[in-house]
């Protein structure tokens, strides 16, 4: 039986170079967990939550599915979700994406590959709904890169549609939900600028967000 004994000697070195840089970071993470952020993202390996904004353990609470989506059947997600504006009251949920993303890639090939096709369905469906801009883009690496960047758009306007966030607005909560996208070719997050802050706010900042057209060409 193989037990990745390489996996845990790299893990000695971590813990053992966190405690000699600050002694007491692990009682103070073993006793609190604060987050100010909830991250929603692609299950990616190349997009690891905390390292690409330069935060440490327990500095943000993590959800990851295939492609960043948040479905409202889904109930891991919409239970992360609760925990995160209920439990740990966090003041920003971040939507991000990534260009490159296989599922995105998948969904616009349409080939059949399992169990997953249900899943993709849901970018299929934001596919359909901007066809008509997408049939704009004659590249279709930049119109996969504009896909990625509509479908972190919509996912937004999901979360924004729970009840999760639409209560905690309620509420009077501070609470923040963003749309960003990570380029893996040079590490580098792009805000797409859709950033709701109230129920009110949603419908004029997606259609803002959506006149302003391709981020991936922009700085």
């Amino acid at each position: 039986m193989r037990l990745l004994s390489d996996l845990f000697e790299r893990n000695t070195a971590w813990a053992d170079g966190v405690v000699e840089s600050d002694p007491d970071f692990f009682n103070r993470l073993s006793t609190l967990q604060s987050p100010d952020y909830l991250w929603i993202g692609c299950s990616d390996s190349r997009v690891p939550a905390n390292q690409i904004v330069g935060l440490n353990p327990g500095d943000v609470f993590v959800h990851r599915n295939v492609a960043n989506l948040v479905v409202h059947t889904d109930l891991n997600c919409l239970s992360v979700m609760q925990y995160a504006v209920e439990a740990l009251r966090v003041k920003h949920i971040i939507v991000c994406g990534h260009y490159g993303c296989g599922g995105v890639g998948a969904a616009m090939a349409g080939k059949e590959l399992g169990l997953i096709d249900n899943w993709l369905r849901h970018i299929q469906d934001i596919q359909s709904i901007h066809a008509d801009r997408l049939m704009t883009i004659e590249d279709m690496t930049a119109r996969a890169n504009r896909l990625c960047e509509l479908n972190v758009i919509e996912q937004v306007s999901n979360v924004c549609r729970t009840t999760i966030v639409r209560d905690a607005w309620r509420r009077g909560q501070s609470l923040s939900v963003h749309g960003w996208i990570y380029a893996l070719t040079d590490g580098k997050l792009k805000d797409l600028n859709m950033c709701v802050n109230s129920q009110d706010e949603l419908q004029d900042a997606y259609a803002t967000t959506l006149t302003q057209g391709d981020f991936s060409a922009k700085a």
